[in-house]
C-alpha cells in the first residue's frame, strides 16, 4: 500500500462519518418526534391533531425540497448545499428548543425541514464521490445500519428524555451531531468534480417543484382521511395541472430538477420503480402490524412494541452482507432475493392467526426485515451509481424522493383499506396481503434487470 493510499483512506473514512452523523441526526429527529407529541399537546395547550402539524410539517417540507436542493447541489456543489444544511438544522433545533409557542415551534420545524432537504438530497451524492463504486456498496450497508438503528432507538431514547428531562432536550441532543459533521464536513467533503459544460439552475422549475410535490403529498393525505370532497377534487385537479405543467417543462431542459434523463436509463428506472413499491410495501405492513397484533393476536402495548424490533434489528445484521454481495452479485438477483424473502415474512404473518408464544412471531418479523436489508442496499447503490457522475444529485434526490412517496403513499393506503373494511375485523390483515402483492412484484420488476449491466461491476 502507498502512503499516497494510506494518507487518503482515513479521510474518506472520516469524511463519510460526517455525512453519515447528519443522515443520523435527520433520522432520529422524526422518529423521536412521535413519542413527544403527547407532551407538546400538553405543552402548548392544542389539540393532539393539531400537535401533529409538528411532524406533519417537517415532513412536507423535505418532500417539497428533496429534488430543488438536489439540483442546486448538481450546480453549487453537494458540499456547499450539505454545510448550509446541517448549520440550518442546528439553528433550527435551538429554536425549537427554545419555542415558547406553538406556532414558533412549528415555524422552527419549517426551517428544520429545510436544513433536512439540503443534507437528504445529497447524502449519496457525496458518498459516491467519496468512495470508489466498487467499494460503495459497503459505504451504503453501513447507511442502512445507521438509519435501521437510529430509527428503532428512535422512541425509546424519546422517552427516556421525557422521563427524565425536559423535552426540549429532544431537540438540542441534534446539536453535538450536527457540530459533529459540520466540523468534518468542512475540512474533508470533496468538491464535484469539473464538469466541461457549464450547468445552469432553472429557478421556474424549482418552484414548480415544490408547488407540485407538496400539492401531491397533502392531497393524499387528505383523501386518505377525509376522503372525497368538492375542494379536494379541485385540489386534486390543480395538482394534476401544476404536474403536468411541471414535467413538460423538466423535459425540454438539458439538466432537470425531476431526472427525466435518468429514467432513460433502463436500471435507474426500473430501481426507482422497485423502490417505490418497497417503501410501500413497507409502510402497510409497519402501520397496520400494530393493530394486527393487538387486535387480531391479543398482545398488549408493552410487547406490540417489544415484537417490532425483531424487524429493524434483522435489517442492520443483514444490510453489510448485502453490501459486500453487490460487489460480486448483479444487485438485481440481490433484490429479487431480498423482496422474495420479505414476501415470504408477509405472507407467514397474513397467515397467523394465534400464537402460542411471541418467539413464533419475532422470526417471522425477523424474514420481513432480512428481506429489506437484503434489497434495499444493492438498490440504493444502483440508483445512485448507474446515473452519470455529474448527475449524481439528480439521482441522489430522486432516491430520497422515492422514499418518501412510498411511505406517504403506504400510509394512505393503510387508512384507505381501514376505512373500506368499516367496522370490521381484518384490515390488517388485508394490508398484508397488498403488501405482500406490491413485494412480489418489486421481486419481479428487480430480476428483470438483471439482463442490465450492473454500474457497480465496472
Amino acid at each position: 500500500m502507498s502512503k499516497d493510499k494510506q494518507t487518503i483512506i482515513p479521510q474518506q473514512y472520516f469524511a463519510v462519518i460526517a455525512v453519515l452523523a447528519a443522515i443520523m441526526m435527520g433520522v432520529l429527529d422524526g422518529t423521536i418526534m412521535n413519542v413527544a407529541l403527547p407532551t407538546l399537546s400538553q405543552e402548548f395547550n392544542v389539540s393532539p391533531s393539531d400537535s401533529i402539524w409538528v411532524v406533519n410539517a417537517y415532513q412536507l417540507v423535505v418532500t417539497m425540497m428533496l429534488l430543488g436542493f438536489a439540483a442546486i447541489g448538481d450546480v453549487f456543489g453537494y458540499r456547499r448545499v450539505f454545510l448550509a444544511g446541517v448549520g440550518t438544522f442546528i439553528v433550527a433545533s435551538t429554536l425549537c428548543a427554545c419555542s415558547t409557542s406553538f406556532e414558533m415551534l412549528v415555524a422552527a420545524r419549517v426551517l428544520q425541514g429545510i436544513g433536512g432537504a439540503c443534507t437528504m438530497s445529497i447524502n449519496t451524492a457525496l458518498l459516491r464521490l467519496i468512495f470508489p463504486p466498487g467499494r460503495l456498496g459497503r459505504v451504503m450497508a453501513a447507511n442502512a445500519v445507521i438509519v435501521a438503528v437510529t430509527a428503532a432507538s428512535g422512541p425509546a431514547l424519546g422517552g427516556a428524555i421525557l422521563s427524565i428531562g425536559h423535552w426540549s432536550w429532544i431537540f438540542l441532543i441534534n446539536i453535538p451531531l450536527g457540530l459533529a459533521a459540520l466540523v468534518l464536513g468542512w475540512k474533508l467533503l470533496p468538491h464535484n468534480p469539473p464538469h466541461k459544460n457549464k450547468q445552469q439552475l432553472d429557478g421556474q422549475s424549482v418552484v414548480l417543484n415544490a408547488v407540485f410535490f407538496g400539492l401531491l403529498i397533502y392531497t393524499i393525505e387528505q383523501m386518505a382521511h377525509d376522503g372525497f370532497s368538492t375542494l379536494l377534487i379541485l385540489q386534486g385537479i390543480i395538482t394534476v395541472i401544476v404536474g403536468i405543467t411541471y414535467i413538460r417543462r423538466q423535459l425540454k431542459l438539458p439538466m432537470p430538477i425531476l431526472p427525466v434523463d435518468l429514467f432513460r436509463i433502463p436500471i435507474f428506472a426500473m430501481s426507482v420503480g422497485c423502490s417505490i413499491a418497497c417503501f410501500t410495501s413497507q409502510m402497510l405492513a409497519l402501520v397496520s402490524l400494530p393493530f394486527f397484533m393487538q387486535h387480531s393476536l391479543g398482545l398488549s402495548v408493552a410487547q406490540t412494541g417489544l415484537m417490532m424490533t425483531p424487524w429493524p434489528l434483522a435489517t442492520t445484521l443483514t444490510a453489510p452482507i448485502a453490501g459486500r454481495l453487490i460487489e460480486r452479485v448483479h444487485p438485481g438477483f440481490l433484490g429479487a432475493m431480498g423482496m422474495g424473502i420479505f414476501s415470504i415474512g408477509l405472507w407467514l404473518l397474513a397467515t397467523l392467526d394465534n400464537i402460542s408464544g411471541v418467539g413464533e412471531l419475532a422470526w417471522r418479523m425477523a424474514i420481513c426485515g432480512i428481506g429489506i436489508g437484503l434489497f434495499q442496499t444493492p438498490n440504493n447503490v444502483t440508483i445512485t451509481t448507474s446515473a452519470p457522475i455529474q448527475r449524481s444529485g439528480g439521482a441522489s434526490g430522486m432516491l430520497g424522493t422515492a422514499r418518501v412517496l412510498g411511505q406517504t403513499l403506504g400510509t394512505a393506503m393503510v387508512a384507505v383499506l381501514f376505512h373500506l373494511m368499516g367496522n370490521q375485523d381484518g384490515g390488517e390483515v388485508v394490508c398484508l396481503w397488498t403488501a405482500l402483492g406490491l413485494a412480489a412484484t418489486a421481486g419481479v420488476v428487480s430480476m428483470l434487470r438483471v439482463k442490465e449491466h450492473s454500474p457497480i461491476q465496472k
